[in-house]
């Protein structure tokens, strides 16, 4: 089961990393694209099966619970959460000031809507760095 771990935890790398670069990628150039959020969710889904495999392995006693391991392996899904919550905050902020947004023309919908979407792929692309960031530390602190 701890080669499954490491290639769950290869998996968040690889998802993460592509998240994290697109992500950056459509953000600079004000584009906003579906695959991102369907990669963006894959990434969250291998994230949250490896940190339960990788609390399953510490439970069973199949791995020495290294206090560090286990810290930088726990935090990319906290992350995620707090992404999350990130994301609804800078849709918020978009919206502040606009008493009724059924009220404005076509355009000016069309115009915040693509703002709050840009605003979400840039909190959710940072998660994603985050992530790929803390998952390296972890794979580098794993001992094996």
């Amino acid at each position: 089961m701890t080669a499954v771990h490491m290639w769950i935890g290869i998996a968040v790398l690889a998802t993460n990393g592509a998240a994290g670069i697109g992500g950056a990628i459509l953000w600079l150039r004000h584009e906003i694209a579906n695959w991102f959020w369907v990669l963006l969710r894959l990434a969250q889904a291998v994230v949250a099966v490896q940190v339960v495999l990788g609390l399953l392995l510490l439970a069973r006693g199949e791995v020495s619970p290294d206090g560090l391991h286990v810290a930088y392996g726990i935090a990319p899904l906290v992350i995620t959460l707090v992404s999350e919550l990130m994301r609804i905050g800078a849709a918020q902020r978009e919206l502040e000031g606009v008493p009724d947004v059924d009220a404005l023309q076509r355009s000016e919908q069309i115009a915040i809507a693509r703002r709050v979407a840009l605003a979400e792929i840039g909190v959710m692309t940072v998660g994603a760095l985050l992530i790929l960031t803390l998952a390296l530390r972890a794979y580098q602190t794993g001992g094996g």
